[in-house]
């Protein structure tokens, strides 16, 4: 029997992260043959659901408190949807561990209608991501898009309640879920580009725990790290925030390099900037390069004046 002491994984208690944080806890049990416990947690962007993220201070609301019980040593790492995390870590924490990604997709969910295409003039479709609106408003613009808030079963309940003729969510935390049969179709990359990091799990730990950084090495996936590194300091070289509607996406292509394609769009004006790169990154800081490349092609559109005015 192991006597270690058990590592503690901070975690948002809703069914999904619940998921995440289970999923990793048995993992590690299995490698490491250690206990695993969790420390399940509330955070700010849990309770504050009657107003857009953009608006009370960003993503970085799912994760505060986690970040807070790594520091005072009350848990040893955080289980987040990487896509949730802030492009810039507090001083002394880490993103130790990037595990391979689910699918990164959109996905359209609706009762009634199949596709986003099938829609009627005038649905209202339910999403509270400025990224999604601003490229379902490219694609659509005769649709009402409105806001869509809450934990994943919340929002489908909304659904179900005819609060919504569509929503839009990722198709990745469905599919962990169970719930892939409520997906009526995937919206494909080239129709709307995920968010930096989406469908991948990050680890965040204390740069201190050297240790613990060690023996998580064996969750990281190396292409799923170089591509979502890539994809983060996209936003992270524009200053991102999700009150900016910006999308990035990296995949490995056949002959070896990473294609890297960023979005930027713009809350009250019309059309959206689009850049690309590739490259064959195999560290951080290479990973980190492509993705300034992309943004400084934004740049060159016209991107900060866009930012300067979201």
């Amino acid at each position: 029997m192991n006597t270690a002491a058990p590592w503690i994984i901070a975690t948002r208690e809703s069914r999904l992260a619940l998921w995440q944080a289970e999923h990793v806890r048995d993992l590690l049990q299995t490698l490491q043959s250690r206990p695993v416990q969790l420390l399940g947690m509330t955070t700010k962007g849990d309770q504050i659901l009657d107003r857009a993220l953009s608006k009370v201070g960003g993503k970085g609301l799912f994760v505060k408190e986690l970040e807070v019980a790594l520091e005072e040593g009350r848990a040893h790492l955080a289980v987040h949807s990487l896509k949730d995390v802030p492009m810039e870590l507090p001083e002394g924490f880490v993103l130790s561990t990037v595990m391979e990604r689910e699918d990164p997709r959109d996905a359209f969910v609706s009762p009634r209608h199949a596709r986003l295409e099938d829609l009627p003039e005038g649905a209202v479709v339910g999403t509270s991501s400025l990224r999604r609106q601003v490229q379902i408003r490219a694609i659509r613009p005769d649709l009402r898009i409105e806001p869509l808030r809450g934990n994943l079963d919340t929002r489908l309940r909304k659904l179900d309640e005819g609060q919504y003729d569509a929503i839009v969510l990722a198709a990745a935390g469905l599919k962990r879920l169970g719930l892939a049969d409520r997906i009526r179709s995937v919206i494909e990359i080239d129709q709307m580009l995920p968010a930096a990091g989406q469908g991948a799990l990050g680890l965040e730990v204390r740069a201190v725990q050297t240790d613990l950084i060690g023996q998580l090495a064996p969750l990281n996936h190396a292409p799923t790290r170089m591509a979502a590194l890539a994809e983060r300091a996209v936003s992270r070289a524009l200053g991102g925030s999700c009150s900016m509607p910006l999308a990035a996406y990296a995949a490995w292509q056949p002959d070896g390099q990473l294609l890297l394609q960023g979005l930027l769009g713009h809350p009250e004006r019309e059309g959206l900037l689009r850049a690309q790169a590739s490259g064959a990154p195999r560290t951080d800081a290479e990973a980190d390069a492509l993705g300034q490349q992309v943004a400084q092609g934004l740049i060159s559109q016209g991107a900060r004046d866009w930012l300067a005015t979201c």
